[in-house]
């Protein structure tokens, strides 16, 4: 059928497809004669394909790093454990940044995988490296050297950071196609809380359990805090993987994909080119971004605590305090891009977040003084939740339904891998921009905010202008318009969704509705 791209509603999808396609699948249920799923079997491989995103949450904040002070949990014990041994390791340079790499490798090759493999199965190794590896990081150990223990526990880390890119394409991805089951009105909501604000969730825990166990430990036997606080981190993926063994392939890849076919990579690039450069940009930018962000929780934190002295129940509790920041923005924004669609979801809430950070790092002389530490900590709480109501929530969305079926997985894991890149290339480039401030602590603080806020600005630009519109039937209006491209330029559209040993001369079902679109 043709799919007409004038009269689109401000969800993105056109009122005539939509009935189309309501029509059809109604008709579709009425000829099975299968009942209506439970709204609980419908929202399952949503949660098991999206929610494996939590561990990358909880993760990395258990080990990350920002601007000049460590706010990562291990690295944090590690250097009052450790001291000068630790200080002039090698390891503390790496260990930090050595997920970045991993998470790319992760992200472009469990990308191929899912769309020339399966997306279940893909889903299934990823789960499985990031159980091993995050358990090995908990136990690393060589021979009683300590250096020897921190280059092994950086060489796990970068297993780990694979596990986690992994969970990028093949489960957002996954759960983008599983949403079409959903009511319509709630399928972006869903697709954010099961991924996105799994992430956020993962911060917060990641940092609060980190708590704990120094609470329990009477911040003593740092060892054994930081060896615990990550081999907690195991029990997520290892729960979850039991109910992705159950995982069935979406519906949609089952009708689109391209395991067994020919991708014509050429086609793509010209019909995708331009939309995949954009929203690898603005993910670029907005990972780019966030390693500015926390110049101003250093500040706040400086304000209340000497990281030098504190106890280690002061520095996690108070990080597990900024963390929590995220979770209105993200709950409360979720169901925000249904109401006015991702795209423009994404660029208010990042229009806003650069208001607030202009007036941020206007008034930071006077928001940086102690005695002006509630306000500050209130200002940036907004701050940080305007960023998950627009990029933190949409980027992924995008990413994961601006694109067909067949190739969704690559087109996702590339602009996932590039805004990963992104976040590497701000730690590298905002300690010279910091730099810039010269002697002025002020200034010093001031002009990565202003850069940031001012990126802030192009990404809503380059959504609004580079983008289109994210509807609740974006997927199957995608699907059916890229067919009837590739179709228009000689590629044999009946090779969509083969199956192993099938030929299209031979399937009975080629001249079907599901085969034309």
């Amino acid at each position: 059928m043709r799919i007409r791209r004038d009269g689109e509603d401000a969800s993105g999808t056109g009122s005539s497809d939509r009935q189309d396609l309501q029509t059809a699948e109604a008709a579709s249920d009425n000829a099975t004669g299968q009942p209506e799923l439970s709204f609980w079997k419908k929202i399952l491989p949503v949660m098991a394909c999206g929610a494996g995103l939590f561990s990358d949450g909880y993760i990395n904040n258990v080990e990350a790093h920002c601007h000049d002070q460590v706010i990562g949990s291990v690295l944090t014990i590690l250097a009052k454990e450790y001291k000068e041994v630790w200080t002039n390791s090698t390891a503390k340079h790496y260990l930090p940044d050595i997920a970045f790499a991993g998470t790319v490798v992760g992200q472009l090759a469990f990308g191929y995988l899912s769309d020339k493999w399966s997306r279940t199965n893909s889903l299934l190794v990823s789960t499985i490296i990031l159980i091993v590896f995050t358990a090995l990081t908990a136990g690393s150990y060589w021979h009683g050297d300590t250096v020897g223990m921190f280059n092994i526990l950086t060489a796990w880390r970068f297993f780990v950071g694979i596990g986690i890119g992994g969970e990028y394409p093949a489960g957002s991805v996954g759960a983008a196609e599983s949403t079409g089951s959903l009511k319509h009105g709630r399928r972006n909501m869903w697709f954010i809380l099961f991924t996105n604000s799994m992430i956020d969730w993962g911060f917060v825990i990641g940092a609060f359990v980190p708590y704990v166990v120094a609470a329990a430990c009477q911040n003593k036997h740092l060892n054994t805090i930081w060896r615990t606080s990550l081999g907690i981190g195991v029990v997520f993926p290892l729960t979850l993987l039991g109910f992705r063994f159950y995982l069935r392939e979406p519906e949609d890849f089952k009708k689109n994909s391209m395991k067994y076919a020919k991708t014509p990579y050429v086609l793509v690039l010209k019909y995708y080119g331009w939309r995949l450069f954009v929203v690898s940009l603005i993910w670029f930018i907005y990972d780019f971004s966030t390693y500015s962000f926390g110049i101003y929780s250093s500040t706040i934190l400086a304000n209340i605590y000497d990281g030098d002295k504190a106890p280690l129940t002061t520095i996690f509790g108070w990080n597990t305090v900024l963390n929590l920041f995220y979770i209105p923005g993200t709950m409360l924004g979720a169901p925000f891009s249904d109401l006015v669609g991702p795209k423009y979801a994404l660029a208010s809430g990042v229009t806003a977040q650069a208001i607030v950070g202009f007036i941020m790092a206007g008034c930071y002389p006077m928001l940086a003084k102690p005695s002006m530490v509630g306000a500050f900590v209130v200002v940036y709480g907004i701050f940080l939740a305007l960023g998950e109501v627009g990029p933190g929530n949409n980027i992924g969305l995008l990413a994961a339904k601006s694109c067909a079926t067949g190739v969704r997985g690559q087109y996702y894991g590339v602009a996932a891998a590039i805004g990963k890149v992104g976040a590497f290339v701000g730690g590298f480039v905002f300690p010279y921009i910091i730099a810039a401030g010269g002697d002025s602590e002020n200034h010093s603080a001031q002009y990565p905010f202003y850069v940031s806020s001012s990126l802030c600005v192009l990404s809503a630009a380059l959504v609004l202008f580079g983008m289109p519109n994210i509807g609740q039937d974006t997927i199957q209006l995608e699907d059916a318009r890229f067919r009837e491209y590739l179709t228009a330029n000689g590629y044999d559209v009946r090779q969509l969704g083969l199956k192993k040993g099938e030929d299209v001369e031979t399937v009975e079902s080629a001249d079907s509705p599901s085969k034309l679109g």
